[in-house]
């Protein structure tokens, strides 16, 4: 009996660690299907399981960087940068696999990613090198200080939602979240801040 007692317990532990993140089902309904229904501009249908196993065979994590990164006539992270890495992740297993596969909860992690510090030299100092629109300052403690009080992952959370007059992963869709994760933690470290979560 205490068994099913902690089994019953278990997953309010785990929801709302995953509470914003949308299934794959949900993401492909709601933004993927708007091109791969129809096979709009060339995309492969989601019921055509010939076409998703020839881009399978190149591995899932091919496909999910091309999901995140944009390919083709497809834009990054489907035209919505507020898409998480892990939603991007399940729907193309749930494309893949035509509705078959249980959502991953594992974070797309590419050999490829870009240093924090390339990032904010490719993309953020153009508003944080001055305090444009009311961005924090690089180097700046006073202006990080307040949105530290909660810890980095908020921030990093603004930083891929979008916050305020700053779009979602700053306007550079192309960014996985674990990129996005370096860029702030390399503007928090050049604050003197302490980079870890709360």
């Amino acid at each position: 009996m205490g068994l099913l007692a902690a089994l019953a317990v278990l997953p309010l532990c785990i929801t709302p660690a995953l509470a914003s993140d949308r299934s794959g089902k949900e993401v492909v309904d709601t933004v993927c299907a708007a091109c791969h229904l129809s096979g709009k501009d060339g995309a492969p249908k989601i019921d055509d399981r010939a076409a998703w196993s020839q881009r399978a065979s190149k591995g899932l994590d091919k496909l999910t960087q091309n999901a995140i990164t944009g390919v083709r006539n497809m834009p990054a992270h489907g035209g919505q940068a507020a898409l998480s890495d892990v939603e991007m992740s399940r729907a193309v297993g749930y494309m893949v696999s035509a509705g078959h596969s249980a959502d991953t909860n594992k974070v797309y992690s590419s050999s490829k990613s870009r240093s924090g510090d390339q990032v904010v030299q490719e993309r953020c100092q153009e508003c944080h090198a001055t305090g444009k629109n009311g961005a924090p300052k690089l180097g700046d403690m006073n202006d990080w200080k307040p949105r530290l009080k909660n810890g980095v992952d908020p921030l990093i959370k603004s930083a891929i939602n979008g916050h305020n007059s700053m779009p979602a992963r700053g306007g550079l869709a192309n960014l996985s979240d674990a990129e996005m994760k370096a860029a702030v933690e390399f503007m928090v470290s050049k604050t003197g801040g302490h980079v870890g979560t709360k």
